[in-house]
């Protein structure tokens, strides 16, 4: 079984973690070669992870590292993909790359509090063999207000919506808002 988590590690570091317990290789697409040595090394030595050091905006990059992770470890059967608004194009392009998958795959998009979630799904060309799911991070309410969610509670959110397969999730509450 092969994942992709774009944003694996930052506030999906425990999401990566996680899938390397499940048994999947995961291939993990960031920025910043410090925080990948991070989670590396928190995985162990036997973990398999796939290190792809690119920002998801430069197109070039991202098509070379997606095609050489495919042709290493096969298609995606899961991808959990947090992209800020400034690099859509990531998505569709890891979308097109894992086309050829043989069977059903699952793709977790994750969204923002203040995202449109009809509106992000239809800003996507999906083929029929993707299980589109959407995670939508919100706040937690707390005595005094609203605040973010931790990185903890964004990885169990998603961690929990990859269990429950369900078309829509949302982590914390988008109330008050």
């Amino acid at each position: 079984m092969h994942a992709l988590v774009i944003g694996g590690t930052g506030m999906l570091t425990d999401v990566s973690l996680w899938l390397v317990q499940e048994g999947y290789h995961v291939s993990v697409i960031a920025r910043r070669r410090a925080r990948m040595k991070q989670l590396i090394d928190r995985a162990g030595q036997m973990a398999s992870i796939t290190p792809l050091l690119v920002d998801y905006r430069d197109q070039e990059t991202l098509c070379s590292s997606i095609f050489q992770t495919i042709r290493e470890n096969g298609t995606f059967d899961l991808i959990i993909a947090w992209v800020h608004t400034d690099g859509k194009q990531a998505l569709p392009t890891v979308i097109e790359k894992n086309s050829g998958h043989p069977g059903p795959w699952r793709l977790f998009h994750v969204l923002g509090s203040r995202a449109d979630p009809t509106e992000a799904k239809q800003e996507l060309c999906l083929p029929a063999a993707c299980l589109y799911r959407q995670v939508q991070l919100g706040f937690v309410a707390e005595e005094h207000g609203l605040r973010w969610l931790t990185h903890q509670e964004i990885s169990g959110g998603v961690i929990d919506a990859i269990r429950r397969d369900v078309p829509f999730h949302l982590v914390g509450t988008l109330e008050g808002r």
